[in-house]
């Protein structure tokens, strides 16, 4: 996996935690290789964040992000090496 930062970000309505990670961490080496769009790798990394709760953020602030409501930075970690695994096939 590629090294992208976590953001906390507001908390949603409810008062639960959010947090945002880049899109580009939910990609592999071969989807970068290959000859997508930028939509269409978001459009990949989307459907695999949407197996663990991701959904788009929709925001000015941070461009090409995809929120979750979490309440660690470790857990959020642990979701995106599972995510890539799963689309590594190494799980």
């Amino acid at each position: 996996m590629n090294e992208y930062s976590i953001t906390r970000i507001k908390n949603d309505t409810n008062g639960n935690p959010r947090r945002v990670v880049h899109f580009l961490a939910f990609t592999t080496d071969e989807d970068r290789k290959a000859s997508m769009t930028i939509h269409e790798l978001y459009e990949v990394a989307l459907f695999r964040a949407k197996r663990f709760g991701g959904r788009k953020f929709h925001n000015k602030q941070y461009g090409g992000g995809i929120v979750f409501q979490s309440y660690s930075d470790d857990d959020m970690y642990n979701t995106i090496i599972r995510a890539m695994a799963r689309a590594s096939n190494i799980i």
